[in-house]
């Protein structure tokens, strides 16, 4: 088994394409994409487009504070969608990774009473997650590199490479 799975912005926009790929196949027509933030607001963008899903909206979950680092539980920040947006409708959940899987038993939980339907789509699916998605690009035990998180952040006065 390698140390790290390395994603690249290559094999992202593969990864939304086959995704998408999936859900079509899979008859599931969402009416909404609901993206965990920060790491699933690319896949969000990305299904978005390929599904031609206009209604994207944005939930807030901290439960990383670091590598291997994590709260209790994940906590939802605000704003949070209003659960009257989200009445009768077919979701879309995408996330990035479902590692431990309870940032989005959270989110899954949080849409429960109120949509008609919620499946979940991810890049990747760890062996140990609590949430067993519908939709899985890759599946690792590895350590993974996303290609916007693997470097650190631009400061003042540094070279963009």
């Amino acid at each position: 088994m390698a140390d790290r799975e390395v994603l690249t912005y290559d094999d992202f926009g593969v990864a939304c394409r086959d995704l998408a790929q999936q859900v079509v196949d899979s008859g599931f027509a969402p009416d909404m994409i609901l993206a965990i933030a920060r790491g699933g607001l690319g896949l969000g963008m990305g299904l978005g487009y390929a599904l031609a899903v206009k209604n994207l909206s944005v939930i807030n979950v901290e439960y990383y504070t670091g590598v291997d680092q994590r709260l209790e539980m994940p906590i939802m920040l605000p704003p949070t969608p209003a659960a009257v947006d989200l009445s009768g409708l077919r979701v879309l959940i995408a996330d990035d990774v479902a590692d431990t899987g309870r940032t989005l038993e959270a989110v899954r939980a949080f849409c429960a009473d109120h949509v008609s339907e919620a499946r979940v789509a991810v890049v990747y699916e760890k062996p140990q997650s609590v949430i067993k998605p519908d939709y899985v690009w890759r599946r690792t035990e590895a350590w993974i590199d996303f290609p916007w998180s693997s470097q650190p952040p631009v400061v003042p006065g540094g070279l963009a490479h």
